[in-house]
């Protein structure tokens, strides 16, 4: 008997979540891996446009418009979000990036720079626009039980696609350069039918708005936003994180290099970062839901940034660098499932917003990351690994006081817990009498109505994906 209560009990493992993800989800993680996979603008603009006879100044410049315009996409991806649905927010994104995609080696030529430079800002900002919607999505469509780790699941997609596309482009790069951009469209446009015709269709509204009714409906989404105290701690937490996370990209190799290390260990920090969140990520999060939400949130970020200080301990040698990359990837693992699911939490109404809110923020943090960290790198030396511990210290309390509000029993054993604690709180498995009064009178015309509306040979449809 007490190993069935403990086996019943027991917090969700990894397998219960991959049978409780509904099909919509699968489909809704399949678009996003494929569509990782060919993602190639980005990493390659840079190396593109040089080639194709760009100087690095204005090469640069345009990847700098890409990224503001990808800040700005992740508001634009939260009003649609809210205004056309999920669906057909990826939809419409995907599909105009595919069309801002395939453009680009028509306009590569140096003298067509001005045209190119306005596709970019709007490729950036269409790109990005997807991602408040298939997190609000999955929000929906997972169990809550589930959540966090279908935030998992999410997680790890885009970083298989990140892992394995720049071995895709490296092969296309080889027959050429042109290539990158049709396969990149072409997973994009992949994407918006698949979303099409297998996601699940917006519920029809209740009633109609009018513009004046839609207005303040916004306003007052924004303004619960703004009067959300925690929700602006949160935010600070993942500013002050993005910063930090910025750094792994811009200054650490930069810092290996000027250390005497070469080249061939930075890729072995990259592939050992993915490597761990790919094979470990979901097992460590089914850990993980037995915590509550702010414990998860804390202790994650600080771990995290803790093992990004680490690259300045002095006299770094490989294999401590390499378990230094471990240990922060051990903290990304532990918090970012749970920070990434918090804005799901808010009402339907203004969870679009609040999901854009958190990922513009953090877009934010990743872009001016790199030119902060590269000054106080120039100026300070290792002293901006001694900030980033500061930083991350301030980002897990702020990750605290923001999450705290949310926590709420992680698993059945927590619950069971709680009532034993309380005995004087009901058993809701246990009816009221009065209840059970009403349910038996109800029971044999809800049978005789039942039968009398299922014909013989046919099922009832579901009313839900």
């Amino acid at each position: 008997m007490s190993v069935s209560k403990s086996k019943e009990n027991a917090a969700p493992g990894v397998l219960d979540a991959l049978r409780a993800t509904p099909r919509s989800v699968r489909y809704l993680l399949g678009g996003v891996l494929l569509n990782q996979l060919g993602a190639f603008v980005q990493t390659f603009l840079v190396l593109y446009l040089t080639h194709r006879g760009y100087g690095v100044d204005k090469a640069g410049f345009l990847l700098g418009a890409y990224g503001v315009g990808a800040v700005a996409g992740t508001v634009l991806g939260g009003e649609l979000t809210s205004r056309l649905g999920s669906r057909n927010t990826i939809t419409t994104a995907m599909g105009c990036s595919a069309v801002l995609v395939f453009l680009i080696p028509w306009l590569a030529d140096p003298g067509d720079y001005p045209v190119l430079l306005g596709v970019v800002v709007v490729l950036g900002l269409m790109t990005q626009s997807y991602r408040p919607a298939a997190s609000a999505l999955l929000s929906d469509l997972m169990p809550d039980e589930f959540r966090v780790m279908g935030f998992s699941m999410l997680r790890i997609a885009m970083n298989i696609g990140a892992a394995a596309g720049p071995l895709l482009a490296a092969g296309l790069i080889q027959i050429d350069w042109n290539l990158l951009f049709w396969v990149d469209g072409s997973t994009a446009l992949a994407y918006a039918l698949l979303a099409a015709i297998l996601l699940p269709r917006p519920a029809p509204a209740a009633g109609a708005q009018g513009p004046g009714a839609a207005r303040d409906t916004q306003r007052s989404a924004y303004g619960a936003m703004v009067r959300d105290h925690r929700f602006l701690l949160y935010l600070g937490s993942m500013l002050l994180s993005a910063l930090v996370y910025a750094q792994f990209f811009a200054v650490l190799p930069v810092d290996l290099d000027e250390a005497g290390h070469p080249t061939s260990l930075y890729s072995g920090v990259l592939t050992l970062s993915s490597a761990l969140l790919i094979s470990f990520e979901l097992a460590v999060t089914a850990r993980i839901s037995r915590w509550r939400a702010s414990t998860a949130a804390t202790v994650g970020t600080f771990v995290y940034c803790l093992g990004i200080a680490g690259y300045g301990l002095p006299g770094s040698v490989p294999a401590l660098v390499l378990l230094t990359t471990a240990v922060s990837v051990g903290g990304l693992m532990i918090s970012g499932p749970t920070l990434w699911a918090h804005p799901a939490k808010a009402d339907e109404k203004v969870r679009g917003r609040y999901i854009a809110a958190s990922q513009t923020v953090f877009g934010l943090g990743s872009a001016i990351g790199p030119a902060l960290g590269m000054l106080m790198w120039t100026h300070y030396g290792d002293g901006v690994w001694a900030t980033c511990a500061v930083l991350g210290t301030v980002a897990a309390a702020l990750a605290f006081a923001g999450l705290r509000s949310s926590d709420e029993p992680r698993n059945a054993a927590e619950e069971a817990d709680a009532a034993e604690a309380d005995p004087t709180e009901p058993d809701p498995a246990e009816p009221d009498p009065a209840d059970k009064t009403v349910a038996a009178e109800g029971a044999g015309e809800a049978h005789v109505t039942a039968a009398a509306e299922e014909a013989p040979g046919e099922t009832a449809i579901p009313s839900g994906r």
